[in-house]
Parts: C-alpha cells; sequence; structure tokens
C-alpha cells in the first residue's frame, strides 16, 4: 500500500493519556525527536476526554508519599488552571480513607491546558486526530506506526515504539500475546445544577461546580444492571453497546429528576458534558517478561522501575517490575499505562492515573537508553534505568521511602 507520507522520529508514542504523556516528557526532554500520536484532538486520555477527573493517591494511605517524578508533576498540573487541592494531614500515619489521602479532584478542561502547555515547552511533536492503525513489521521487529490522517495514510518510523493506547492495540496488532479483561457498565459525566451554584456562591473556593453524576457499576460491581452481560471493549459492536446503554441510563435519570420538581426542572438540573470516549477500566493488556498478578503488594522486585499504591487499601504498596512494560515476541516495543503486563487484582491497581503516570516515565527512560544505545528495549540492563532513576530522585524500592517487605 503507498503511503501519502512518512515522517521519521526516535521514539513515536500511540496514546496521548497520561502514559503517553509521561514517557513523551521523558524522552523529549532528554533530547529525543519525539511522535505523541492521540486519535482524539484532546490531551490526557481517560483522565480528560474520558472525564475520570480524579487524581488517585501518591500516597500508601498511612503519610508515606510512594509515587514522584512525572507523575507528582502532572498531580500538580492537573490543578493549575482548575480547581483541586491536595488534603490536609494526609501525611498522618493513621490509615486513610481514598479521600484523604495525597489525591485531588480536578477539571479536565483546566489539565488539558495544562498538559498542552508542558508538551509543547518540551518540544513533543504532538499529533492529534491522528488514528494509530497498523504497526511497521520486519519480521519480530516493530520499527514504526501506519496511520490514518487528515492527510490521508502515513507512517511515523522510530526505531522504538511505545504503546500507550490503554488497550495494547499496537501489541496485539504487532503479534504480542494479549489478555482481555471483563467491564462493568460504567458512565462518569460532569453535570451542573442550581443547588450546586448556590453551593458554590455561599462557599467559593471549594470544588462544588465540579459536580460529578455516576451511572452504571462502581470498580467492584455494585450498580451495573441485572442481567446485563460483561463488556471486553475490543470489538466495535461492544464498544457501541456500552456507550449507548451508559447514556441510556443517563437520560433515564433526567427524564426523572426534571419532572420531579421546579429545582431540578431543565434549566435548573443538565448534563455539562459527556465523556469523548468509552470508560472501560481493563480492556487488554499484553504479556510481558514479568506479569505483576495477585497478592504481590509489598513484595521485592529487583528490577522495579517504581512505586504504585493501592487507591483502596491503606499500606499496600506495589513495587513495577521492568519486565511488565517489555512484551513478549515483538522487539523495539514497550507498553506503558493500562496495558502493561498486569493482571486481576494487580490491574486494578495499575490501571489508574498515577501507575499509568509512572509506567510511562519508566518506558520513556528506557527508550532513551535503548536509542542511546543503538539497542532494542529488552536488551537495556534494570540496573542502567535504576541509575536514571537515582539521577531523578525516583524511588523505586519500597526500602526507599522507609517501608518494609511481607514477611516470606
Amino acid at each position: 500500500m503507498n503511503m501519502d507520507f512518512e515522517e521519521h522520529y526516535d521514539v513515536v508514542i500511540a496514546g496521548a493519556g497520561v502514559a503517553g504523556i509521561a514517557a513523551a516528557l521523558e524522552c523529549a526532554r532528554n533530547g529525543l525527536k519525539t511522535g505523541l500520536v492521540e486519535k482524539t484532538i484532546l490531551t490526557g486520555g481517560l483522565a480528560t476526554s474520558g472525564l475520570i477527573n480524579y487524581y488517585l493517591p501518591l500516597c500508601d494511605g498511612k503519610g508515606h508519599q510512594v509515587t514522584f517524578g512525572i507523575a507528582e508533576e502532572l498531580f500538580h498540573l492537573s490543578i493549575l488552571y482548575g480547581p483541586g487541592a491536595v488534603p490536609q494531614n494526609w501525611r498522618s500515619e493513621t490509615p486513610k480513607p481514598e479521600a484523604e489521602r495525597y489525591r485531588t479532584p480536578f477539571s479536565p478542561a483546566s489539565f488539558v491546558l495544562a498538559l498542552d502547555e508542558a508538551l509543547v515547552k518540551a518540544g513533543v511533536t504532538v499529533l492529534l486526530d491522528t488514528l494509530a492503525c497498523k504497526p511497521v513489521m520486519t519480521g519480530d521487529r516493530i520499527s514504526g506506526i501506519e496511520a490514518e490522517t487528515k492527510a490521508g495514510r502515513g507512517v511515523f518510523h522510530a526505531p522504538v515504539i511505545i504503546d500507550a493506547t490503554g488497550d495494547a492495540d499496537i501489541a496485539c496488532r504487532a503479534g504480542v500475546p494479549c489478555h482481555k479483561g471483563q467491564n462493568y457498565l460504567s458512565l462518569w459525566a460532569l453535570h451542573i445544577s442550581l443547588e450546586a451554584a448556590q453551593k458554590a456562591a455561599a462557599q467559593p473556593g471549594k470544588n462544588h461546580l465540579l459536580q460529578g453524576v455516576r451511572f452504571g457499576g462502581n470498580a467492584f460491581g455494585a450498580g451495573h444492571p441485572p442481567g446485563m452481560p460483561l463488556f471486553c471493549g475490543t470489538d466495535h459492536h461492544d464498544v457501541s453497546t456500552f456507550v449507548l446503554e451508559g447514556r441510556r441510563l443517563m437520560r433515564e435519570y433526567y427524564q426523572g429528576k426534571q419532572t420531579s420538581n421546579e429545582s431540578t426542572n431543565r434549566f435548573n438540573l443538565f448534563p455539562l458534558t459527556l465523556p469523548a470516549q468509552a470508560q472501560f477500566r481493563t480492556t487488554r493488556y499484553a504479556q510481558g517478561k514479568t506479569t505483576l498478578v495477585d497478592d504481590q503488594h509489598n513484595t521485592y522486585f529487583e528490577d522495579s522501575v517504581g512505586l504504585a499504591a493501592d487507591w483502596r487499601k491503606p499500606g499496600y504498596v506495589w513495587e513495577i517490575p521492568q519486565g511488565t512494560l517489555i512484551p513478549l515476541n515483538v522487539r523495539g516495543l514497550l507498553t506503558a499505562g493500562r496495558c502493561i503486563s498486569s493482571s486481576g487484582d494487580a490491574w486494578e491497581v495499575t490501571r489508574v492515573i498515577p501507575a499509568a503516570a509512572l509506567t510511562g516515565q519508566a518506558a520513556g527512560i528506557i527508550a532513551r537508553l535503548a536509542v542511546k544505545n543503538k539497542q532494542m528495549p529488552d536488551e537495556i540492563a534494570p540496573a542502567a534505568v535504576q541509575q536514571e532513576l537515582r539521577k531523578l530522585e525516583i524511588p523505586y524500592h519500597l526500602r526507599d521511602v522507609g517501608l518494609a517487605y511481607r514477611s516470606a
């Protein structure tokens, strides 16, 4: 197939969610020509166009910060141009619920503005409205991505490709063994109400205008419509049904509310914005050299690249092995974010914003070392990556932040 254009980079990243952004910032700030391919026109992925507007904890819920680096930088960017704040007393060693930890809600639109600014300042070539379609392969080596754009179908070439699609789209099509998840029907949106406006006027400086509304099942399945099958999210019919059924639940909610009384009629209560992408939690992950599995919290990994807290359970902290970012069977490829090799309950930990940003930066470090040394990503020694982490003052073992491992 003849291409309409070809472009060359040191690294190409598919997906401009927080994982892809962290990888892009790490690469571009260190001199790599970096292309960041995004199918929408909004940076931030599920955090922004997906309206998942909670930056989950960077701490363990017992007063210890565990996640640092670009993940912490993005935390502060999320509230740079909009509301949100770190809860007071999160450093107390008393176990805290998620809402009282080092976390914050944020305005998705405000976050986009800050992310754009950071990417442009770093020199990242941001390629919006650009759909990554197909890996360019020579044997087991990936060397580029075909993408559909306004200029037609073209190729972005690079010696290293990072799949930060969240769904392992590139890895799967390149031949990496992949595993599918299951999802409860879920819809998060933002709405506006007279009640919220009155609260905001009475208490300026609070988050009353940042009013979310939730439909369907939560992360544990409560609220999933009875009898409705679970969703995988890797098939166009599955995605369409998930989105339309979620919006049906929302429509029925407003139909009931807007006819009940004057304070909730269509002038005083209505949706403000809807997600521009399907809000799946776990769709597909690429099997890596290492797979993080259930019950490996507070476990030592020699090749750890960072620490991620369990947002649901105070005291549960996970070391993230470098091997989870190195997919099997395909060379020149890394994964970052929701599609790293992490299964079961561990997937629930690694799919969220702080862990996605953490693995994005780690993938960026591996990518830049590979480009600099003219090696494949799977040839980069964990010791070399950890040396870079130390330069950046990013802890990667529990003992680095004063935490103990579980007894054998």
